[in-house]
């Protein structure tokens, strides 16, 4: 039995576009490299005909990985319902009780975590600590995330907190 991708629609779009991409325009660029290097002659020491290979084994596997993606997405809903726990599709502030510093973010599925993009995966550490916490401006709960620095603690606030 294959795992369930779990992923906003928002995130199943964008495999699907990617994989469009990939399909009608990166292969055929790709297959003209490769009739243009087998043109030129001698594969045996053809280093256009090797780089174009390798390229077109590195894009079939991203379609495939793709393909298996689209394949078993479970969409899960983006939401500001104002649910009083984090869970996925949840947007919420987390605070370093220590420093102040402010994060927004969303959990999401593995397949579109972007935690540069506020978009943070419910299976990573902070993902793991904040899910099924309680969101409450007033009395804010607080979690201990294991870093390669050391422990952080988070306080978990609405995406609405001043």
């Amino acid at each position: 039995m294959t795992n369930e991708t779990l992923i906003t629609q928002e995130g199943l779009q964008k495999l699907k576009d990617e994989l469009n991409e990939l399909k009608s325009v990166r292969r055929i660029e790709i297959s003209q490299r490769i009739k243009e290097a087998i043109a030129l002659g001698d594969l045996s020491e053809n280093a256009e005909y090797d780089a174009a290979k390798n390229e077109q084994g590195i894009i079939e596997g991203r379609i495939a990985e793709l393909e298996a993606k689209i394949r078993t997405a479970k969409i899960i809903k983006e939401t500001d319902d104002g649910s009083d726990k984090v869970r996925l599709g949840s947007k919420v502030i987390l605070e370093d009780a220590e420093t102040g510093d402010r994060f927004d973010y969303t959990v999401v599925g593995t397949a579109e975590a972007d935690p540069f993009n506020g978009r943070i995966s419910n299976e990573s550490p902070v993902g793991k600590a904040i899910l099924g916490q309680v969101i409450d401006a007033a009395n804010p709960a607080i979690v201990t995330v294991k870093a390669p620095a050391g422990e952080i603690k988070y306080r978990i606030l609405p995406p609405d907190a001043e």
